[in-house]
C-alpha cells in the first residue's frame, strides 16, 4: 500500500495516514492479517517524524482496526472489517447525497427513486446468485 500525504492540507498528517488505512480496510485492499509498514520505515518514506506514524497506528488500534505485537509489527485485526463499517458508510454518504440532489433537479419523485434503487439492488442480487 502506498501512502500519500498533503502537508498543506488542514488535516493532520497522522489522521491522513489513519484515514488511508481505514479506507483500504473498508475497500478490501487491506485484509485481516495484512502487515502495515513498520513505523520507522513509513516515517522515513514519508519524511515525517516516527511519532506521527505511531499516533496514526495508535488511533487505528484504539478503533479495533489493527493490532500491534511488540517485535512483530502492526497487523490488520481480525475484526477490522466489522470495525470499518462506519468508514464504509461515511464513504457512501456523499454519493447518496449527490444521487438525491440529481434526482431532485430532474424532478424524479422520491417513490420513483426508491423503486429504481430497489430494482437495481434486485438485479445485482440476481447477478451475484448466477455467478
Amino acid at each position: 500500500m502506498r501512502f500519500h500525504i498533503d502537508p498543506s492540507s488542514g488535516t493532520p498528517i497522522y489522521r491522513q495516514i489513519a484515514d488511508q488505512v481505514r479506507h483500504a480496510i473498508a475497500g478490501g485492499t487491506l485484509r485481516s492479517g495484512d502487515r502495515l509498514p513498520p513505523v520507522r520505515d513509513l516515517a522515513a518514506e514519508l519524511a515525517v517524524n516516527p511519532n506521527t506514524i505511531a499516533k496514526a497506528y495508535q488511533d487505528l488500534e484504539r478503533d479495533g482496526l489493527v493490532e500491534t505485537s511488540r517485535g512483530r509489527g502492526t497487523f490488520v485485526s481480525r475484526g477490522a472489517i466489522k470495525a470499518a463499517d462506519p468508514e464504509r458508510l461515511r464513504q457512501i454518504d456523499p454519493l447518496m447525497d449527490r444521487l438525491i440532489a440529481e434526482a431532485y433537479l430532474l424532478r424524479i419523485p422520491d417513490d420513483e427513486l426508491k423503486r429504481m434503487l430497489d430494482a437495481r439492488l434486485s438485479d445485482r442480487r440476481r447477478t451475484r446468485r448466477d455467478e
